[in-house]
């Protein structure tokens, strides 16, 4: 009776892990591909394991290459199945040149560089197991997805063989100084914003340290932040119709930040919505950041801004979270390229000095190249520059010769209209 009773719980919990294995074997579904992509290219969708949604493009003159996709932001809300389209829309230009692409939504929205990592390598892997190993994967990370590619490139790049599961990395206008560098020029804003305006949060809410971005309890829609925001400096207005009082305080808080006024609102939901996610379910309620040596310039009065900004100190636990979480080694193993717009209102140019310097210090500048073109644009950059980037980390892969920047611009005339090149000298930022 006793053996029967031990066969029936084996048998009971090897179909268990039947059913759990035929329930993580993802299924993908036909959808429509964006216009964009052109003809004769299937687009599939599906959801893996860990709930990421994933959107494949398979054109009919595949390459055999594939490009892995590591998506901005990070998204706040709850993962749904087209996200992906915006990215591959977005991008389409590679799947037009033959590429192969494969963009995951991530298990979650909010802050983790790692989990997204894993989500993207994870997206890497269903399309292997679905259409077999390309000749060449070629791992892609755009804005907040650069801190995501760079990562996943360091903890992902070969397998436990030590084969390499990538061959080469493109990261554009890509958060490559790592989270605890990242955004301590929003925590400053969001310092500097109070003192001007008062308003978030108002004179009648409950006070809350600004590094939080909101209360965990606390919901605020992206319309109200903006309403706040024109009632403060008028932003919503004409320069004309501005009361002298909302243009001096618009003035000041641009000039000390060196924000954008049609990026404004933007960065500061980022230091609300995001910092709310990242402080309360991240980092367990910790602050990551330091504005105690910080002295703000470029205001009609420094002085009464410094003694006035409220000044917080960062956890060094929640600082030792998040660099786990986001910062990079620089130990790559990989040819990685980089394309920045110098004038990215999104996300400092700056920050190529920062992962260089990174890169630089683990012995790896060998396997780095930075680009950079004229641009002002964050989301989306000239379709040459993507096509030059891509040819050059394919040459590189090739024959092992390092590129040189200074040849991008000519190199890209020759493969795409003279307006959608933009690259500069490699001595101009």
């Amino acid at each position: 009776m006793m053996r029967l009773a031990v066969l029936t719980i084996a048998a009971l919990l090897s179909g268990a892990g039947f059913a759990r294995a035929q329930a993580a074997e993802p299924t993908t579904t036909p959808i429509d591909c964006p216009e964009s992509v052109g003809a004769d290219v299937t687009c599939l969708s599906g959801q893996d394991a860990n709930g990421a949604w994933y959107v494949i493009a398979m054109p009919a003159d595949w390459n055999r290459r594939l490009i892995v996709h590591a998506h901005g932001g990070p998204r706040m809300g709850d993962p749904e199945a087209a996200d992906p389209l915006e990215d591959l829309d977005r991008f389409s230009v590679m799947v037009r040149q033959g590429y192969a692409w494969v963009g995951s939504t991530y298990r979650r929205g909010g802050y983790g560089v790692r989990m997204a990592a894993e989500d993207t390598d994870n997206s890497r892997k269903i399309f292997r197991d679905r259409f077999g190993r390309p000749e060449r994967t070629l791992l892609h990370g755009q804005s907040w997805g650069g801190n995501v590619a760079a990562k996943a490139s360091e903890l992902y790049a070969l397998d436990v063989e030590g084969g390499r599961n990538y061959d080469g990395v493109l990261i554009t206008n890509g958060v490559v100084s790592g989270g605890t560098r990242a955004y301590q020029f929003r925590a400053g804003l969001r310092a500097v914003y109070q003192f001007y305006c008062r308003n978030h949060p108002a004179p009648d809410e409950p006070a809350y340290p600004l590094w939080q971005g909101l209360p965990a309890d606390v919901e605020m829609s992206r319309a109200e932040l903006r309403r706040r925001v024109d009632a403060c400096t008028g932003i919503d207005k004409g320069a004309r119709d501005r009361t002298p009082a909302e243009t001096r305080r618009l003035r000041d808080i641009l000039a000390v930040t060196g924000i954008r006024e049609e990026q404004l609102v933007s960065h500061l939901a980022w230091a609300t919505f995001t910092f709310q996610d990242l402080v309360h379910l991240r980092l367990g309620g910790g602050n990551p950041f330091d504005n105690r040596a910080v002295v703000y310039r470029g205001s009609s009065d420094d002085e009464a801004l410094n003694a006035g900004v409220e000044r917080f100190t960062a956890d060094p636990d929640a600082v030792a979270r998040l660099a786990y979480d986001s910062d990079l080694s620089g130990l790559i193993v990989l040819p990685t390229l980089t394309l920045h717009a110098l004038y990215d209102p999104v996300v400092s140019y700056r920050s190529e000095a920062v992962y260089a310097a990174i890169v630089g210090a683990a012995g790896r500048s060998h396997l780095l190249v930075q680009a950079g073109t004229d641009e002002d644009q964050h989301s989306k950059l000239a379709d040459g520059g993507y096509l030059t980037a891509l040819a050059a980390l394919e040459q590189w892969i090739s024959d092992g010769r390092r590129p040189d920047p200074a040849g991008f611009q000519t190199a890209c005339r020759a493969i795409a209209p003279p307006a959608g090149c933009r690259f500069v000298p490699p001595s101009a930022p």
